[in-house]
């Protein structure tokens, strides 16, 4: 099947769905949630998979189950009204126990130098409790703003747009301004420039659709449309270094036309705390 055929499939099968998620509200959008507990264990193998392509890693299961109850304590904390620093206390208790398991049950295979790669072991599988774990759990924070369906549809239609845009004015008008990213040579200084006015136009767009939401000066949009569009470009060009990194196209094949669930969340994962704090702070008084 053709790659662009399939994209379309996924897109036009997978845009309803990621509505009817987010428009269950019943026990603070439990679709959604179970859907964002998911996507944390899958992306946690996943990065544990392109992390072990260079490092030595400590034991998958185990950092992929820690990792994947750091987003589930979030939901726990909003379903019995407790303070989201649970949620950080579960991720510094999953690092401690990564470190009680390096500091007694070091490697098995080199019994003359046991701890030779524990500094590498532990960095990694830090990183995959941070960026496969702790990220997600913004997602589902979201949930507890007031109209939260209203900020997490704008949320996604401010990444989403930030992407269309960028790829579109990239491809039209960046011919000559590609290669400044080493990362991904195929992106252009305008299409970055495009995601972002895509981005913050859209967010305009959203706050004249739901003003009784967004109230207040156009410009606070502004400010959350650009953070958020810097924010999901990083995330794009970060994750394209580790696949570089790892000698990998894809973080996996999960997703027919798109590779692996990473590929097509690694914007929403670096723009979700920003999104969660710049609204919570300009919207919500959070």
């Amino acid at each position: 099947m053709n790659k662009i055929l399939r994209r379309l499939l996924t897109f036009f099968i997978g845009l309803p769905l990621v509505v009817l998620v987010i428009y269950f509200t019943p026990y603070n959008h439990l679709f959604f949630q179970c859907a964002i507990i998911a996507f944390s264990c899958i992306g946690s193998i996943e990065i544990y998979n392109l992390l072990k392509k260079n490092i030595p890693m400590q034991k998958k299961w185990i950092v992929v189950v820690l990792a994947s109850i750091i987003p589930a304590s979030a939901y726990a904390c909003i379903l019995f009204n407790l303070d989201f620093v649970i949620t950080t206390l579960v991720f510094i208790a999953s690092f401690m126990i990564l470190l009680i398991m390096e500091v007694f049950f070091p490697c098995p295979q080199n019994p003359e130098s046991p701890f030779a790669d524990s500094n590498k072991k532990i960095v990694g599988s830090l990183f995959v409790l941070l960026y496969g774990g702790y990220l997600f759990s913004f997602l589902s924070r979201m949930t507890t703003f007031p109209h939260s369906r209203e900020f997490i549809i704008t949320f996604f239609i401010l990444v989403f747009m930030c992407d269309s845009a960028a790829w579109f004015f990239g491809v039209l008008f960046g011919k000559g301004t590609r290669g400044i990213v080493k990362a991904s040579p195929n992106k252009s200084l305008v299409g970055f420039i495009g995601g972002i006015l895509g981005s913050i136009a859209s967010g305009i767009l959203c706050a004249f659709i739901w003003p009784d939401v967004f109230s207040g000066s156009l410009w606070k949009m502004v400010v959350l449309g650009l953070c958020v569009s810097i924010a999901a470009i990083l995330g794009d060009l970060a994750e394209s270094v580790f696949k570089r990194s790892a000698g990998e196209k894809d973080s996996g094949n999960i997703i027919p036309g798109r590779g692996g669930a990473l590929d097509s969340i690694d914007s929403i994962l670096m723009a979700a705390p920003l999104f969660y704090f710049v609204a919570g702070l300009l919207y919500t008084k959070l």
